[in-house]
């Protein structure tokens, strides 16, 4: 298992950032690689994307989700991943992001590229283009204020 984190800070409040962070169905704009991602329900989700030059699709299920603090989820299909994002107010404008993910490469391309750190550039390159989606859209698209309760706590 490769796991990766990266952090940002992005200049919006909180509850700005963390809205549009769940409005999953956007994340093609600003996710390198990602074509779509379709909501089934509140937590679950289903993507497409290109990785290592061949079309990857995967369902993924949001284990835990509390307003303003956290997201994490699992893949319950397609190669082993899971991962948590959280969101941290650092001002009333300002907002730091770090995105942890655990992911098992498939296939040679991908644990070579994984081996030269293809996937910790991609996931700071994506985190820099949501940045620059919420700031420069000056707000949130939609928001999904819920709250999922870890699986031992529901």
């Amino acid at each position: 298992m490769t796991s990766v984190v990266e952090t940002i800070d992005v200049n919006k409040p909180i509850r700005t950032v963390y809205n549009q962070w769940t409005q999953f169905e956007d994340f093609p704009h600003f996710m390198e690689g990602v074509k779509s991602v379709a909501q089934i329900d509140d937590t679950h989700l289903h993507w497409v994307a290109a990785i290592g030059g061949e079309t990857k699709q995967w369902d993924a299920e949001i284990t835990e989700q509390h307003p303003d603090e956290r997201i994490a989820w699992k893949g319950t299909t397609g190669a082993g991943n899971s991962g948590v994002v959280t969101f941290h107010r650092i001002d009333d404008g300002t907002t730091r992001v770090t995105l942890q993910m655990d992911f098992e490469p498939e296939g040679v391309m991908e644990s070579v590229g994984t081996a030269v750190g293809i996937p910790q550039h991609q996931v700071k390159d994506n985190l820099e283009r949501f940045r620059d989606f919420i700031q420069g859209r000056g707000q949130e698209t939609g928001a999904w204020r819920g709250d999922v309760q870890e699986p031992s706590r529901r």
